[in-house]
């Protein structure tokens, strides 16, 4: 089957629109409008489903209130979408893994890995830079 370009660019807009209103706004309310309920998270420390996705999120928006995801290449095929981003952030609370707040800066790079059905996420991977997350909430001693 030929992938519909038309399709592959619709899917490409989602997970941009999904990045500005959920990472950027921290709106958890818009989640529905992008994920479908059976959303399959490959990822050991977030719980599977739209609820796992909201509960992971929850914690990490009020352990870092500032957090950002910044799209820095998005590239999609067929159903999948594909996006290099950076995270940044201030850990200034409680809810991130149960790490107490350090007042650090955050900042490090994840690739995302989607796939979508009917337009919505229901499939995700990623490859992130945990080392570097891990050492600025000083669960990492350098």
């Amino acid at each position: 089957m030929v992938p519909n370009t038309a399709d592959t660019e619709r899917n490409k807009q989602a997970v941009r629109d999904f990045y500005e209103e959920v990472f950027h706004k921290h709106d958890l309310g818009a989640v529905d409008r992008f994920m479908h309920d059976d959303y399959i998270q490959h990822n050991a420390d977030c719980p599977q489903g739209k609820a796992g996705f909201l509960e992971f999120h929850k914690g990490f928006f009020t352990a870092i209130t500032d957090f950002r995801a910044t799209i820095n290449q998005i590239v999609a095929e067929a159903d999948r979408v594909f996006v290099y981003n950076t995270i940044t952030g201030t850990h200034t609370g409680y809810g991130f893994l149960d790490y107490p707040p350090t007042n650090n800066e955050i900042r490090f790079d994840t690739v995302d890995m989607y796939r979508l059905r009917d337009g919505k996420l229901c499939e995700h991977w990623d490859v992130a830079d945990t080392r570097a997350l891990f050492t600025q909430v000083g669960a990492i001693r350098q």
